[in-house]
């Protein structure tokens, strides 16, 4: 029979303890149920008790009664009755102090260090589980961080690329401008051979009608500047409701969907890029900021607003966590840094060797995040077995525990009463049919939620180097990087296997 260790497990830990937990609660609601059976019956018992024995009494004070007749048999019946409800009150009364002596009192102590046991495991596993979860926060922030400098830098070194090529040769020698992605350049008449269209929408339109399109759009749609928290502001932005308005009207945009699709060919025929948010995606909102590139104010001859990125001052609060080790904490002080150049250890590198820089130290950021990531998971896998298996055995003795009770409770009252003999007897039928190994195995087949598969996050990099990292990668890119055919931590597997 499998375990609560093999079967309360879920992508996010949460999901499969969350039940687990939720029935061994329910448990402890159980555990008062039969508590208070027990104690309820007890009273009653004392209560009964107490009431036969005012029978007496009650009679006393009647006078002029059997007390006046002293040898009629009538009053022997009487006086008989009578000592028959004393006796009644005394039994009762010794079946309340039983109930309490062998069930109420110890089961009621059980219970609370029960429900202390559970209480402690969860809240535990909890403060792990968000410990771990701050970390998986933090570590796509890092990821976030480090993918924006690399793409910052492509960037970067694009534009110096495209700014020392004369434009003949622009097409010949850039890389990204293959045939099988539509492009648009400056008609060129010495050459207009080599002038192609570009397919937007359901229609495909020559250079000359591109020009045009891009310059009344340039005239139609509001430009302004959008600021991006940490990496500055951009100028000569659209909002992606504004481009949607636009195409709807003079582009035949009839639907917004087609809409959208008429602005997506406009990204991916690098008119337009998305900033602010990762991807190329389009999209009809007014918080979705897109920038005309360059090209298209070469092309249309529109003058381009330049203006550097500047500095966004961030208020940053920081509840009760490291400074240093927030990625937001961490990023602006890079930028602020830069403010003070008797601070600044490196003064004389280019913006180029200055975001390779930044890039290389948002790579080291990421892999440490990581790396404290996959220390705290595994702690926390470790954990959550350790504890599941001690709620294993919790709930098997508390269901052994409610089997006790039960025949304890039977046994309070057999003892003093025979003639609850046939009460006895289904009391004992009852516990009888407590089966704790058959509940726990109803318990798992009816809750598991899955087999224990760990879910590790692997380290991704922008580059697809794979120097430092052995799992999580293809084995292809892990084979050329080892310089063998097959790799290293396979080869290792088989020869161990072999021995």
């Amino acid at each position: 029979m499998a375990g609560f260790a093999g079967s309360f497990w879920s992508s996010d830990y949460a999901g499969g303890l969350g039940v687990l937990f939720g029935k061994l609660q329910q448990g402890v609601r159980e555990n008062q149920q039969v508590l208070t059976i027990a104690r309820m019956r007890a009273e009653a018992e004392d209560l009964y008790g107490q009431r036969l024995g005012d029978i007496g009494p009650a009679t006393d004070k009647i006078s002029g009664g059997f007390q006046r007749d002293d040898g009629a048999s009538t009053r022997k019946a009487y006086e008989g009755v009578r000592a028959e409800m004393e006796e009644a009150s005394k039994t009762h009364r010794k079946i309340s102090s039983n109930i309490r002596e062998l069930v109420v009192n110890p089961f009621s102590r059980w219970c609370e260090a029960h429900e202390a046991r559970v209480q402690n495991s969860q809240d535990d596993l909890q403060s792990r589980m968000k410990a771990h979860d701050r970390q998986a926060e933090t570590v796509r922030q890092y990821r976030s961080q480090y993918y924006n400098k690399c793409r910052r830098l492509e960037d970067l070194e694009e534009e110096n690329k495209l700014a020392f090529q004369e434009p003949q040769n622009e097409a010949a020698q850039s890389p990204k401008q293959q045939p099988r992605i539509p492009t648009v350049k400056l008609p060129d008449p010495e050459d207009p051979e080599e002038e192609e269209p570009v397919d937007i929408g359901d229609e495909t339109y020559q250079p000359e009608q591109v020009k045009k399109i891009l310059t009344h759009m340039l005239e139609n749609i509001p430009l302004g500047e959008a600021k991006v928290p940490i990496l500055g502001t951009y100028p000569n932005v659209s909002t992606g409701a504004d481009i949607t308005e636009y195409i709807q009207k003079y582009l035949g945009g009839t639907t917004i969907s087609y809409a959208e699709r008429i602005g997506q060919d406009l990204v991916s025929n690098g008119f337009l890029r998305l900033i602010g948010n990762v991807g190329s995606i389009f999209a009809n909102s007014s918080k979705m900021k897109y920038q005309w590139r360059p090209r298209v104010f070469q092309i249309t001859g529109v003058p381009e607003k330049k203006k550097p990125l500047g500095r966004v001052s961030t208020s940053v609060s920081v509840d009760g966590t490291d400074g240093a080790s927030s990625p937001v904490v961490g990023a602006v002080g890079d930028y602020l840094s830069g403010w003070i150049p008797l601070n600044n250890p490196h003064p004389n590198e280019t913006p180029a060797e200055k975001l390779r820089r930044e890039a290389r130290d948002a790579d080291e950021r990421y892999k440490a995040a990581i790396r404290k990531l996959d220390s705290l998971r595994c702690n926390l896998e470790e954990a959550i077995i350790d504890h599941l298996k001690f709620m294993e055995r919790c709930e098997l003795d508390r269901l052994k525990a409610i089997k006790a009770v039960i025949l304890d409770f039977s046994g309070a009252i057999s003892n003093v009463i025979p003639s609850l003999q046939s009460t006895v007897d289904n009391m004992m039928l009852f516990q009888e049919t407590v089966q704790p190994l058959g509940d726990l195995r109803y318990l798992l087949e009816n809750y598991r939620t899955g087999q224990f598969v760990p879910k590790v996050q692997t380290y991704e990099n922008y580059y697809n180097l794979v120097d430092e990292q052995t799992f999580g990668v293809d084995l292809e890119a892990r084979a050329r990087s080892d310089k063998k055919r097959v790799p290293i931590i396979v080869t290792t597997i088989l020869t161990f296997l072999d021995n």
